[in-house]
């Protein structure tokens, strides 16, 4: 597992999150909430340059209001950071200053393996979906 610092206890009154499974072209979108720990694929946003994909993450929690944002974070199978870790560490923190959330990262290796196994339409929007369960499923 990658050494990554320990996760800040999310407050109880957090209750709905948006996640976003990043990527340069497309960047999967999916909404959750505490209570039923699921989470609903939304339209994947297809953006190239960090300006327009920031924008259209922007306008996505500007329509609905989550408590606090989900950013999946790709690591090599072992473990690794690589370019995409980097960007996508640089995504979470662009999130946070632009919207004034908390952002919480999660581990996001698989996530789109097990979207696609598990029958997603959209592999984007359903690794976002698999992103933002996973995060649910380790809150108390």
């Amino acid at each position: 597992m990658p050494e990554s610092p320990p996760s800040p206890a999310v407050p109880a009154q957090f209750q709905t999150f948006l996640a976003f499974d990043f990527g340069l072209r497309r960047t999967g979108v999916a909404v959750g909430n505490r209570m039923l720990r699921t989470a609903t694929p939304q339209p994947t946003i297809r953006a190239d340059g960090a300006d327009a994909r920031l924008a259209a993450a922007e306008a996505r929690v500007r329509e609905w209001q989550p408590d606090a944002l989900v950013v999946g974070v790709p690591f090599h199978p072992d473990g690794a950071s690589h370019e995409n870790t980097l960007r996508a560490r640089k995504f979470a923190r662009q999130l946070r200053g632009r919207c004034g959330k908390p952002v919480y990262e999660v581990d996001e290796r698989y996530s789109t393996t097990e979207a696609l196994s598990s029958g997603a339409r959209d592999a984007d929007a359903g690794a976002a979906c698999v992103i933002l369960e996973q995060f649910l499923r380790s809150l108390p």
